[in-house]
């Protein structure tokens, strides 16, 4: 093991990951500070459009330059893997975790022919990805069974956030999963924070304030967030929308709110989480449509501030929200309808919902869970054999 007995190097990768990345760079950001604090060395790589080695209080940030992929909006990959198998060969991880199920997917045989322990995250559904941009279901299941397989065989663990998640690899018999939630910053995201001054601002007169905190890009449907605002306001309802966000679909959803006169507020990127948290708490409803979504860390956030959160009935999100919140099929006139009956709803019992539930999900929880996936810990990993999941 490197460094004090017991302490493990959990070299960490990567890919689309930008400064003004949502969920996964929350979620590297609290593994590596959990990771750490549990007495370990995190060392991150990911890529960027300069190389850089820091010091950061989620451990040791390596980027490698990375080119862009187009019409993503800035995300960039690891595409070098010369230099990254360097790069592995001297860091000598005790533990490899990677975030990306296709471009590093080579990892993992590497970790297999080195006897590191290594774990895939899946972040996302291969199934579900395929879907949102419009392959077929039957010739998307079928890509995604034969993408599982071979990342089940070359990593020694998959870790699932959700069961939602999980599902894909059960499908094909996978025996390596590991169920790991993430969490959410409980101190900072909290009801309290709901401000009447903040609230008039976003608001601008308009009785229900609705949230979209989303990258707005294809995967994310954050279209449907202003179809069902349309809906809304044509039956009466005098509702605005704030889109926290940016993506490569910014313009064409400016143009779309212009043209039919809703009352949209763009923000784009919110570096300030603090300002962040502050509008998930002002908000009357968060309005979360993507249907490929494994977890939803945007939508646990507003949770925690006290706002109820409406969702996709594809994702994994009614896993999570339960009944802090209500799932709509993917329409706008199904959210619109899932926004009214939350809105009916008395405010104090439904703020104390929302937040009753996202207290079940922390991140110390969450680094527990992680490194029992690299038996890095006292406890041991919860992997599910596909019989046992059913069960």
């Amino acid at each position: 093991m490197t460094g004090t007995e017991g302490s493990l190097r959990i070299v960490r990768l990567a890919n689309f990951v930008t400064p003004t990345s949502g969920g996964l760079r929350t979620a590297l950001d609290q593994l590596g500070r959990g990771y750490r604090a549990a007495g370990h060395e995190p060392v991150l790589v990911v890529p960027g459009d300069v190389a850089s080695d820091r010091r950061t209080e989620q451990g040791r940030v390596i980027t490698l330059a990375g080119p862009g992929v187009p019409g993503t909006g800035g995300y960039r990959v690891l595409a070098d893997r010369p230099r990254l198998r360097r790069l592995l060969e001297e860091l000598a991880p005790d533990r490899l975790e990677v975030s990306d199920r296709t471009t590093l997917r080579w990892t993992g045989e590497w970790a297999r022919r080195a006897r590191v322990p290594s774990v895939m995250v899946s972040h996302e559904t291969a199934h579900g990805v395929l879907r949102t941009w419009g392959v077929p279901g039957a010739l998307a299941e079928r890509a995604a069974d034969r993408l599982n397989r071979r990342t089940a065989w070359a990593y020694s663990r998959i870790v699932c956030t959700t069961e939602w998640a999980e599902r894909e690899f059960v499908r094909i018999g996978a025996r390596n999963v590991v169920r790991a939630p993430l969490g959410v910053d409980l101190g900072r995201c909290r009801p309290e924070r709901r401000s009447p001054v903040v609230r008039a601002r976003y608001a601008a007169g308009e009785r229900v304030l609705l949230v979209l905190c989303s990258r707005l890009s294809v995967e994310k449907r954050p279209g449907t967030a202003l179809d069902a605002l349309a809906v809304l306001r044509a039956q009466g309802v005098r509702a605005a929308l704030v889109v926290a966000g940016d993506g490569p679909l910014r313009g064409a959803l400016e143009r779309r709110a212009r043209d039919r006169r809703l009352p949209v507020r763009f923000l784009g990127h919110l570096a300030d989480r603090e300002a962040l948290a502050d509008l998930q708490a002002a908000a009357d409803v968060c309005l979360a449509p993507g249907p490929a979504e494994t977890f939803g860390l945007a939508a646990l956030e507003a949770l925690a501030c006290g706002t109820p959160v409406v969702c996709s009935a594809s994702s994994a999100l009614p896993e999570v929200v339960a009944d802090a919140g209500a799932c709509a099929a993917d329409d706008p006139a199904s959210f619109a309808r899932a926004v009214r009956t939350l809105i009916a709803r008395a405010e104090e019992p439904r703020r104390a919902a929302a937040r009753t539930r996202a207290e079940l999900f922390s991140w110390p929880r969450a680094t527990a869970a992680f490194l029992a996936a690299h038996d890095a810990c006292g406890t041991s990993p919860d992997v599910r054999t596909p019989q046992e999941t059913r069960r």
